[in-house]
């Protein structure tokens, strides 16, 4: 039953009561509110052209160049879209018995089979609902195996010092402890420090490669040798997965755990907080502890099996964000052998864009990169302007700024992914930008200072709003 609420400003909303009496009898009384709730009182119309308004200015892919560096954000395929909105996938209900399922059922298995077939390892999960959720669930399937063979002395991993920092946070919350291992002058694994950290209490060391900045560790097969000699496991961060596809995998360099980001690298929607999907990889000895239920094929009908009694557990409702996967396997459909080419296009578009802009930009690590690289805005700062501020004046042109301060072993740092999907065009754009940006920085700091200017929201005091934020509206 309809009822019309006279709002404080003349318009009108629309409300539905709980019965057609109205009657709230039937909740507590201590939980009943009794006073104004204070939100703004418009129609609905005005409602949504406020959220339009806003969506309006948030700024995407379609908008403009998105060279955040270690996110890998690349274009995401409106047929992708399409897809995912088959009746038949989005209107399924996750406890459909699985007899009526074998079209969602097929595709997850297809969808494992090539994530398995990419990166060589040997069992998988669809279930993790994100990258870091995906190291969480690694970093479980490995403190699970080490209890089963009776090593519970097992209680240390090692984290290189350039590495996400979600990758320390994932193995501590399964109760590891993190041991730093440093970098060296080229920007990789310092073999001889790894050495020094090696003991029987190491369970792991968690890596990706290439690594954060851009560059591949060359010496990843004696990292392999040295971690496996001493009984230990090597997890791999998927994260940069986008560089290497069709050229190597991490079964060829030697890791047991794999999580791959299908927002990163298969071209699924990433931001905002999700939905994501971050599946996990794992050599045939970690099959066993797997989540369950494990998508399975037995020649007639698929089928989810939750027999396994060594497993971890659930670590997500039902079996992942379904309509991610539905995404990334209409990408690997379409792309198929092309899956080469991207990577290799994201390696060639990584590498102009440095060759353009080291000697104007500081270049801690002149290596070859591979999908990014790390750039410093050391000499801008000394000239009076941050990487922040490079960041914040990047806005003016209509580019997302790169990442920024990040890794953390890279003073200003200005981490940069193209990824494969721009033109030479765009490219050069970005080029260009970046070089009038350092003149301008010689010539009048103070006027970049000013930036952004062209963007709905001009310069703010981020301190202010990272220490005492205001998110309550008030009448």
């Amino acid at each position: 039953m309809k009822t019309i609420f006279q709002k404080s400003n003349g318009a009108e909303g629309i409300g539905f009561n709980y019965d057609k009496n109205n009657d709230l009898t039937c909740i507590p009384k201590e939980i009943i509110r009794e006073n104004s709730i204070g939100l703004p009182q418009m129609s609905e119309l005005e409602v949504m052209r406020h959220y339009k308004e806003l969506s309006d200015r948030n700024f995407c892919i379609e908008k403009g160049f998105y060279p955040l560096g270690s996110c890998t954000m690349k274009y995401n395929p409106k047929v992708n879209e399409l897809l995912s909105s088959l009746e038949g996938f989005c209107n399924l209900h996750p406890l459909q018995d699985d007899n009526d399922s074998q079209g969602a059922l097929e595709l997850m298995y297809k969808l494992q089979e090539s994530l398995k077939y990419l990166t060589g390892i040997d069992g998988i999960t669809l279930q993790p609902a994100a990258g870091a959720h995906g190291e969480l669930t690694g970093m479980m399937i490995i403190k699970k195996y080490f209890e089963d063979i009776g090593e519970t002395n097992r209680t240390k991993v090692i984290v290189p010092d350039s590495a996400h920092g979600t990758n320390p946070a994932s193995a501590k919350m399964c109760g590891f402890d993190i041991v730093e291992v440093k970098s060296n002058e080229r920007g990789q694994v310092d073999i001889n420090s790894l050495k020094e950290l090696i003991d029987e209490n190491v369970a792991a060391i968690m890596m990706t490669n290439p690594n954060t900045l851009g560059i591949f560790e060359e010496k990843v097969l004696e990292i392999s040798k040295i971690m496996h000699d001493n009984g230990s496991l090597l997890y791999y961060d998927g994260a940069n997965f986008n560089a290497i596809m069709g050229w190597t995998n991490p079964k060829l360099m030697g890791f047991d755990v794999v999580h791959l980001n299908l927002h990163k690298t298969f071209s699924t929607p990433h931001g905002g907080g999700g939905p994501g999907a971050g599946p996990v990889c794992v050599t045939e000895k970690l099959k066993k502890y797997l989540p369950v239920p494990v998508i399975k094929y037995d020649g007639t009908k698929y089928f989810r099996d939750y027999s396994s009694e060594k497993s971890i557990g659930k670590v997500r409702g039902f079996y992942g964000n379904f309509g991610v996967l539905v995404r990334a396997y209409a990408y690997l459909l379409m792309m198929k052998n092309n899956l080469k080419l991207a990577s290799a296009d994201a390696v060639l578009n990584a590498n102009y864009i440095k060759e353009k802009l080291k000697g104007v930009y500081d270049l801690p690590y002149d290596e070859p990169c591979m999908h990014e690289f790390v750039l410093s805005g050391e000499k801008q700062h000394h000239q009076g302007v941050n990487t922040l501020g490079i960041a914040k004046r990047l806005m003016d042109s209509n580019y997302h700024p790169p990442t920024v301060y990040f890794p953390l072993i890279v003073h200003e740092a200005i981490m940069i992914e193209p990824t494969e999907s721009e033109s030479k065009e765009v490219l050069d754009g970005f080029i260009n930008t970046m070089l009038k940006i350092a003149k301008e920085i010689e010539e009048n700091p103070e006027e970049v200072l000013k930036s952004p200017q062209t963007t709905p929201i001009k310069k703010v005091d981020e301190t202010l709003a990272a220490r005492k934020p205001d998110l309550t509206y008030k009448e």
